[in-house]
This record gives structure tokens, sequence and C-alpha cells, in this order.
């Protein structure tokens, strides 16, 4: 689920430089909608997922249409972005804060579930689900940025945005392109998220919580790297599933976020960047 959501925001990062802090917002939304699918209309809790990325990729498309695609028109630099990034993340916690629940909500037709003990290992069968939708998406992804022609102009654009863009490429296309994709696949890994480590509940905060192992994820695989980000979160997930072997589960993860301070200290350009001279 880590991977799932943050490899849109290392994608975004990597075509467009922003650091987006909204982006655990957009799992919390894809979420939520997806409750509301299923919980309000009725609808079951598998195509209620299927929906509600498809709301994910347009709440993608909309912030960057009305808030991102101006700020670059404009020349706005990164900083600045930054900052709105935080403000439009605290806003939008809030705002589903104030319109949806300060509980964790249930969805319907998710039933209780029965751990497998494999060793000190326990398993539910919705784990085992999430892990193979993940698996399926993760190489997808990776399919889409290797095989295809958008593949290959996002990694074009992520490695030289002007090169990219003086060799016939559609810059603004490619970064709309993954605004969508992105938002897409925070809705995703926010539905899987709230499914295998939520009990089948959805919280107003549950973007914020896997916000910062998002960013250890992508800053050990390397910034702006898509493999890098796929990499980088699977470690970091499995280090703090892992963990609740010899620590409280509460306290799961700190682990991830030990790994963030670590890799900038150690090695910030991470597993796949390279070194860049500023300056």
């Amino acid at each position: 689920m880590i991977a799932i959501a943050g490899v849109g925001l290392s994608l975004i990062y990597g075509t467009t430089g922003l650091t987006n802090f909204a982006h655990g917002e957009l799992v919390t939304l894809g979420a939520v909608a997806a409750w509301v699918i299923n919980v309000t209309f009725g609808v079951q809790l598998i195509p209620a997922t299927i929906l509600a990325v498809f709301v994910g990729i347009l709440i993608g498309l909309l912030n960057n249409a009305g808030i991102w695609k101006p700020l670059r028109r404009r020349k706005t630099g990164l900083i600045a972005q930054l900052v709105v990034s935080i403000g439009l993340a605290i806003s939008l916690r809030y705002l589903i804060l104030i319109f949806f629940s300060d509980r964790a909500e249930p969805f319907v037709d998710y039933q209780a579930q029965v751990e497998r003990h494999w060793g000190p290992i326990a398993i539910t069968d919705a784990n085992l689900v999430s892990i193979g939708i993940s698996l399926v998406v993760l190489v997808g992804v990776a399919l889409l940025l290797q095989k295809t022609r958008i593949g290959k102009a996002m990694r074009a654009v992520s490695d030289n945005r002007d090169l990219a863009a003086s060799s016939g490429i559609d810059v603004e296309r490619v970064i709309r392109f993954v605004w969508g994709l992105g938002g897409g696949l925070a809705a995703l890994g926010g539905v899987l998220f709230g499914i295998s480590e939520l009990g089948g509940r959805v919280q107003w905060e549950m973007g914020f919580k896997l916000l910062l192992l998002m960013f250890a994820g992508i800053t050990l695989g390397g910034l702006g790297t898509a493999y890098g980000a796929l990499l980088g979160c699977v470690i970091v997930g499995l280090l703090v599933q892992l963990s609740t072997l010899v620590i409280n589960p509460d306290l799961k993860y700190i682990g991830g976020l030990l790994i963030l301070i670590v890799i900038l200290v150690v090695r910030p350009q991470g597993i796949l960047g390279s070194r860049q001279r500023i300056g």
C-alpha cells in the first residue's frame, strides 16, 4: 500500500519537482470516496474501489488544473509551491474531518477476518488479497514506464524537462497524465490501507499516517525515480510490518521514520538516485 501511493508521489516529484505534502489527503479522499459509494449507494466493495480510483484520477487532474498548472505558468518557486501543498494538506484534512467523521467508519460488506499463522507471522485473507493487488498494480506501473510511449515520455521529463520539451514531448500533457495516475494510485492505496491495516475502516487522517512513510520509501529508493520509489517503499513496508515481531505494533511506524533520518544522513540520493551538484 505504501508503494502504490508512494509511486504516484515520486512521479509527481520527478516530473514537476514538487514535494507534495497534500498527497496523503489524496489517499484519504480515495478511501472516503470508496466508503461513500459502498455505504451510501450500496455498491459492493470491489466495484466501489474501482469507482474510487476514477474519483482519485479526477481529483488529481483537478488539483493540477486548478492549483499547480497556474503556479507553474507564473513560474512560482518550488519552495512557495511546497508551502502551498502544506496549506492544502491541512485544509483538506480538516474538511474531511468536518464532512466525514472523526471516528473510523467501516465498509458495509467487509467481513471479520480470521488470522492465518505461519510461525510468528499472522496474516488474513484481506492482507493476502491486498498484497496480490499491490503486486499486480506495481508490475503494471513498471511495464507502463518501460514499454509504453507515455511511460518513456514520463522518464524523459523526469530526467531532463527542458531537453524533453526540445525533443518534441508535450511536457504539460505528461504532467497532466502523471497527476491523474498519481491520484488514482493514491485512491487505490487508501482503500487497500483501510482494508488491510485498519480492519476494513476509513479514518479521516489515514493518509497523513502514510505520508511520512511514503517520503521514507521514495527517499530510500531515490527521489524522483519511479523504480527507486517502488524498491524503497516495498523495503519500508516490509520493515514496518516485520518490526511488529520485536516491538509493540502501535510503534511500528517509528522504524520507517528512522529509515528516513538515516538515509538522509548516510546516502541522501537514495539507493537508485545519483549525486547532483547544486551551484
